[in-house]
């Protein structure tokens, strides 16, 4: 299943609130940054070569649309797997072009999060959040299309590829909204007090991660990537109920930027503290 792209505008600000923008403008203007690094990430993230230029967020609080399951089937929710894919590229989109308000290269340490309001069961945020970065020297790792890349990776892993030869050039992910057949009853007594597997569950389960995994690394093809660091694979129902459940694979999709991909050996450090 595809899902087609926002179009992106890199001098959109089309949804940030006022203050929004006077916050880009006043760090843009006096190269004043905000940034959710820790300290460490701060100084690797200076270390490699970048600058922060700010936090950047994009959000979209999304109205889930309703699709009827089978009782008895184990079937995808097409319905809901593209409200949660087109929820989450807005948000992504307009945290893009919030970085490149202020110049940047690139995101690091982003937070792609979905939050649920009492304002009602269909409706949820989605939010993504990290700090825009710059290239010192003015080298270009800008993703392929042309925009910022984006990045889940912490400072520390930032640095570390970097180091080892290779960039990030964004954030893939791949959704399938599962719905999990449920038991007959006359089945789910005969099963009662026993050791067996149930294998229209394990089924259910393998198809939907796979088709997650599956559209996470077309999404990195796409991007021409050699590969996807730190993936995660999470799962979650969202309110829909026991027996629908949403697959969410994500991870860092990155390219080469040398041939030679050695690592500098650690070096033993010895502690003075008594404790």
């Amino acid at each position: 299943m595809s899902q087609e792209s926002e179009p992106y505008d890199p001098t959109s600000t089309a949804g940030v609130p006022e203050h929004g923008i006077e916050r880009l403008t006043r760090m843009r203007e006096r190269s004043f940054f905000t940034s959710d690094l820790t300290v460490n990430e701060f100084l690797l993230v200076k270390a490699a070569g970048f600058e922060p230029l700010g936090l950047v967020v994009g959000t979209s609080i999304y109205h889930i649309g309703f699709q009827m399951g089978a009782w008895s089937r184990n079937q995808e929710m097409d319905v809901l797997t593209q409200a949660m894919y087109h929820a989450r590229e807005l948000a992504m989109t307009r945290m893009e072009e919030e970085a490149d308000q202020l110049g940047a290269d690139g995101i690091v340490g982003v937070r792609l999060d979905v939050g649920r309001y009492e304002w009602g069961q269909d409706m949820a945020e989605f939010i993504a959040i990290g700090t825009a970065i710059k290239h010192r020297e003015g080298e270009l790792h800008r993703a392929p299309n042309g925009r910022p890349f984006t990045s889940d990776l912490s400072g520390q892993d930032f640095w570390t590829l970097l180091r080892s030869g290779h960039r990030p050039v964004g954030m893939v992910m791949g959704s399938c909204v599962y719905h999990v057949a449920h038991r007959g009853m006359f089945q789910a007594m005969k099963q009662a007090g026993q050791n067996i597997e149930l294998p229209n569950f394990t089924q259910a389960l393998y198809d939907a991660r796979e088709l997650a995994m599956e559209r996470m690394q077309a999404e990195a093809q796409s991007v021409q990537a050699e590969g996807i660091v730190g993936v995660q694979l999470n799962q979650g129902s969202h309110g829909w109920g026991s027996h629908v459940i949403e697959f969410f694979a994500i991870g860092t999709a990155i390219v080469p930027t040398k041939d030679d991909h050695s690592i500098t050996p650690p070096q033993t450090v010895l502690t003075l503290n008594d404790n």
